[in-house]
């Protein structure tokens, strides 16, 4: 048994020995595989470092081959330049040598020429000399003598000749302008409409003009006293006329009248808001249609205050004629005359369109309005030439050759067939001059000229003029306009009173 043991003891420890001698020698195997393919690795990585070293040499010789051939190219050229300005330089000199001895040969000329200059002179005195002695005459008596001789034999072939050159002249100048004028007149050529004291306006239904007269014409009277205008209301079926001199106030009274047939609530409150809002929407209009002219006239840089004032010209007439499309043409006619003459076109065109801006406020202001559109130019700072031309384009000998082109223009342009028609502007003037007639008297509120003139409608201020003053100022009116004013037939002064009391419920 103990044999045994030993022996499985003995069999134990030799396999232990066996199993540490194997590990070992695996291990050494190991080791010796891991350190060969570092070493390969190392040879490897010096082979390729060698390899990149022996390229890099390669290029570096490559880089200074290259490097030394530019340098030797370069240096060739440098060599060619510095020969050619050698070459150059040396041609320079002898230019200069020519031109030093060229000089020299003019100067000795140039003594020469004053040399024989001085010999003529003495010789030309000496021989003058000579026939003042042969004459008996000095230099300037034989002068004289010939130029009175000459003048006196040919005194009537020199007025012959003055006379048809002034002939000539003048009728070149002449036709001259006459070519200017007719070919600005013709390349501005327009039609005109004369301007109308009424407009129509389109109704949806018959229904519709009980509805503006209202319950007891309230509501056509409303319109009529914030206007200004007559709602002329007939028998023409879905229409609508306005009536009045002014053609700012018919626009007013049209947009609102317009806007209350859209709107349908026609009532004097609903009248009183609309009209305010076509007063807004008018000064809008009026600012637009400055703006387009301006446009038009290529002009830019105006104050938005005097594009508003050009616009007003929109509604402005002149006998008939419109005076925005007037200002419009004469600054046409204007700049192609100028074009023509040598005067700048851009200079007249401005001119000949602010010409009659005074028109645009003189309805409303006292003054004549030639010195209102001067005093308006000035105040927008426009230029002294331009507000010359507005105050002296009527007079009959302006001092700036540019009020003279401008006067043509205005001219050619009011002289078109149908362009103005006189009885209109009298008209017109006739029916100002009553509502001022009016308006002169105390407590009168607002004035309106209607009926072609035959009624003048007063609304006084209700706590100034009380029923029975209104009543002595109509007589007062009256035959204020009796004694001042002439006119065809009668007038009727019709002086209203009335008052409005209003609460607001809280």
């Amino acid at each position: 048994m103990e044999k045994i043991i030993l022996s499985l003891a003995g069999s134990a420890l030799l396999g232990v020995a066996l199993g540490y001698f194997l590990r070992m020698q695996m291990a050494q195997a190991k080791a010796n595989s891991v350190e060969a393919l570092a070493e390969k690795r190392l040879i490897e990585a010096k082979n390729k470092e060698q390899e990149i070293i022996l390229k890099a040499k390669e290029k570096s010789i490559a880089l200074i081959d290259d490097a030394k051939k530019e340098e030797e190219r370069r240096r060739q050229e440098v060599d060619k330049t510095r020969a050619r300005l050698e070459q150059r330089e040396s041609m320079f000199d002898k230019k200069i040598s020519e031109f030093d001895d060229r000089k020299a040969k003019l100067e000795e000329k140039v003594k020469e020429i004053q040399e024989i200059k001085v010999t003529v002179e003495q010789a030309r005195d000496q021989a003058v000399t000579k026939l003042e002695t042969i004459s008996g005459y000095s230099k300037d008596e034989a002068k004289g003598e010939l130029m009175s001789v000459v003048e006196e034999s040919s005194k009537d072939d020199l007025l012959h000749l003055r006379m048809k050159l002034d002939q000539r002249t003048r009728e070149e100048i002449e036709e001259k302008a006459k070519d200017i004028v007719v070919g600005a007149m013709q390349r501005t050529a327009c039609n005109h409409a004369a301007e109308t004291t009424g407009t129509v306006v389109n109704l949806p239904s018959e229904e519709m003009k009980g509805r503006i007269i209202g319950k007891e014409g309230r509501n056509i009277k409303t319109i009529e006293r914030m206007t200004g205008c007559e709602l002329i209301i007939d028998e023409t079926p879905e229409v609508l006329v306005i009536s009045s001199f002014s053609p700012i106030r018919r626009r007013v009274c049209q947009l609102a009248v317009e806007k209350l047939i859209t709107d349908g609530r026609i009532q004097p409150a609903k009248i009183e808001e609309y009209i305010e809002e076509a007063k807004k929407d008018l000064a809008i209009d009026l600012r637009k249609s400055g703006e387009e002219a301006l446009h038009k006239m290529g002009i830019v840089g105006i104050d938005p205050k005097l594009t508003s004032i050009v616009g007003r010209l929109k509604y402005r007439t002149s006998y008939g004629q419109n005076v925005l499309n007037h200002s419009l043409e004469v600054g046409y006619l204007s700049a192609l005359m100028a074009e023509e003459i040598g005067i700048d076109p851009s200079k007249a065109k401005r001119a000949g369109f602010f010409h009659d801006i005074g028109k645009a406020i003189d309805h409303e202001t006292q003054g004549a309005h030639t010195e209102l559109g001067y005093q308006i130019l000035k105040k927008f700072n426009m230029d002294e030439d331009t507000a010359q031309v507005a105050l002296t384009h009527h007079d009959t000998n302006p001092p700036l050759l540019l009020t003279k082109l401008c006067m043509a223009g205005d001219a050619i342009s009011a002289s078109r067939v149908g362009a103005r028609r006189d009885t209109y502007e009298q008209y017109v003037a006739r029916l100002e001059e009553l509502e001022k007639t009016a308006k002169d008297f105390p407590g009168v509120d607002k004035v309106y000229a209607i009926q072609a003139g035959r009624e003048v409608r007063i609304f006084v201020n209700p706590t100034e003029v009380d029923d029975y003053q209104a009543y002595n100022l109509a007589k007062d009116i009256a035959r204020k306009v009796e004694s001042e004013l002439q006119y065809p037939g009668e007038i009727k002064v019709n002086v209203i009173r009335e008052t409005r009391t209003i609460e607001y419920a809280r």
